[in-house]
């Protein structure tokens, strides 16, 4: 796995507003697992905008650490997987297959991470929308694991594969194999250009807060804490505020207004 240079990590920490961990260890990883998602959003306006999503870590860095910009799964975990790389992880690419109203997705529609540390395995993924954890899951452990995102289960499949359980409702299928980065090259095409993925049908944004989760799904923003939701459709105006100062990406007007345009119907969430 690629490795990032000295001023890269520094941007890259200096997005996430963490410092250098003293050490790999584990709690460094749930602080940035944690601020990741409360600092680099989910969204797929690339996908709505005409930009090809090709599968490279640098890549993928630049546009977290130096564009001021999230993604999806292959780009969120892929960007980390070399953050963490750098710190001194041992990290591994993981295939994981989405649990969605027709059953079981397709191969390689999510890249989740695993976390090698002192014998232990942490299941480590910033790319899953709504649907995820806030810190890292114990991939060896079958007993419920509270975490502010929800209640987790892992869950033999008895077929080599672990299903990740949240608050009762299964999630993804995850594989126990580990994986080169353009082994997900399918599942990335199919996200971009096929009317059967989620993230093809209408823009979404959403991103962790503190006590709860704002999202920009089309035009609607959704702001949720604790058990209170909000909900209103925007103008063409606050939506371009909105991605600005609640989600901190800066377009230009010309690509602002294209997204409007495009936001149809709201993307999934959850997922990829």
């Amino acid at each position: 796995m690629s490795t990032l240079d000295a001023s890269l990590v520094d941007a890259y920490l200096g997005r996430l507003g963490c410092a250098w961990p003293a050490a790999p260890d584990e709690q460094a990883l749930r602080t940035l697992h944690r601020a990741h998602l409360e600092r680099v959003p989910f969204e797929n306006l690339d996908i709505h905008l005409g930009v090809p999503i090709t599968l490279d870590s640098d890549a993928f860095v630049d546009k977290v650490a130096l564009r001021s910009r999230g993604g999806f799964c292959y780009e969120l975990n892929g960007a980390f997987a070399a953050l963490l790389a750098t710190l001194g992880y041992q990290v591994e690419l993981r295939e994981a297959r989405v649990f969605g109203p027709a059953g079981l997705g397709g191969a390689f529609g999510h890249l989740a991470l695993a976390t090698r540390l002192g014998g232990r395995t942490l299941l480590t993924d910033i790319g899953f929308g709504r649907g995820g954890f806030d810190e890292p899951l114990d991939l060896e452990d079958r007993a419920a694991q509270p975490d502010t995102g929800g209640i987790f289960e892992l869950r033999d499949t008895g077929e080599g594969w672990i299903d990740m359980i949240r608050d009762g409702r299964p999630e993804y299928r995850l594989s126990r194999e580990a994986h080169l980065l353009a082994d997900f090259t399918g599942g990335c095409s199919f996200h971009q250009t096929s009317a059967d993925s989620p993230f093809t049908g209408g823009t979404v944004c959403t991103i962790r807060t503190p006590l709860g989760r704002t999202t920009l799904a089309g035009i609607r923003l959704i702001e949720t804490e604790g058990a209170g939701r909000r909900e209103r459709d925007l103008g063409f105006e606050e939506f371009g505020e909105v991605l600005r100062d609640r989600f901190a990406i800066g377009l230009p007007p010309a690509e602002t207004e294209r997204l409007y345009g495009a936001a149809g119907s709201p993307a999934a969430v959850d997922g990829s």
